[in-house]
C-alpha cells in the first residue's frame, strides 16, 4: 500500500503536471453547478456543457423548471444519459429550493444532499467550488487514480476513499486536490490507456508497476 509520504510526493508531482486545474462544468452561480453536476453522472463534462450552454438561456430559476411541463424538460436534456430520471430530480429539486430555502442553495454540504438527485459529490462539488469550502469530491476519475496508486484497496467504498484522501491531505487542499486528481484521471491515468510510460509517478504506483511488467 502507498505510504502518506509518497501519497504526498504524488500529489506535488500532480500539481506540477495540472497546476490550473479546475471544475469544467460551465455554470454563472451556485444554481446552475447543482443542475450541470447532477446532469454528469454517468456522463462527460463535455457533453453537459453542450446541453447547458441552451438550457441555461432557457431557465434561469428554479422557477423556470417548474413552468414547464415535465416532458419539455426532458426533451431539453434528452441527448444526456437517464434524462427522465434528471429531469425528474431538477424539478422536484427546484420545487424544494423555493419551498423550503427561499430559492437559494444551501450552502452546507449535509443540507443539500437531502435535495432530490443530490449525492455526496454532488454536495461536495457545489460547496467547494459555489461557496469556498474545502472539499474532496470522489468520482470515477479521483477513485480509480487512488485505487491504482494503492493508496486504497480495490473493494474500498467511494466513502472510504474520499475519507483517507482528505485524512493525508491538508484540508486546504482538498477542492485543489479533486481538480487536480480528476485532470490526472482524465487525461493521463485514463481508464483504458493509461499513459504508464511517461507517468512521474511510476516509481510508486502498484497498477503501473504491474502494466509496464506485463508490457514489457
Amino acid at each position: 500500500m502507498l505510504t502518506k509520504k509518497e501519497w504526498h510526493y504524488c500529489l506535488e508531482e500532480i500539481d506540477t503536471m495540472f497546476p490550473d486545474a479546475h471544475c469544467e462544468l460551465v455554470h454563472e452561480n451556485a444554481f446552475e453547478l447543482v443542475v450541470a453536476t447532477l446532469l454528469s453522472a454517468q456522463c462527460t463534462d463535455v457533453l453537459v456543457n453542450r446541453v447547458t450552454a441552451e438550457l441555461f438561456k432557457k431557465y434561469k430559476t428554479p422557477g423556470d423548471y417548474l413552468e414547464v411541463p415535465i416532458e419539455e424538460l426532458q426533451q431539453d436534456i434528452r441527448s444526456i444519459g437517464l434524462y427522465r430520471n434528471k429531469a425528474k430530480n431538477i424539478q422536484a429539486l427546484s420545487l424544494m429550493l423555493l419551498t423550503q430555502f427561499g430559492g437559494e442553495v444551501p450552502e452546507d454540504r449535509d443540507v443539500l444532499t437531502t435535495l432530490p438527485g443530490v449525492g455526496r459529490k454532488t454536495a461536495n462539488v457545489v460547496v467547494s467550488n459555489a461557496f469556498g469550502v474545502p472539499a474532496l469530491a470522489v468520482d470515477t476519475h479521483v477513485e480509480r487514480v487512488a485505487k491504482r496508486l494503492a493508496m486504497n484497496r480495490w473493494k474500498d467504498s467511494v466513502l472510504a476513499v474520499e475519507e483517507k484522501i482528505m485524512r493525508w491531505t491538508p484540508r486546504e487542499r482538498w477542492t485543489q486536490t479533486h481538480h487536480q486528481l480528476i485532470f490526472f484521471g482524465r487525461y493521463h491515468c485514463k481508464a483504458q490507456r493509461p499513459n504508464c510510460p511517461e507517468c512521474p509517478l511510476l516509481s510508486v504506483c502498484r497498477e503501473g508497476k504491474k502494466r509496464m511488467k506485463t508490457n514489457g
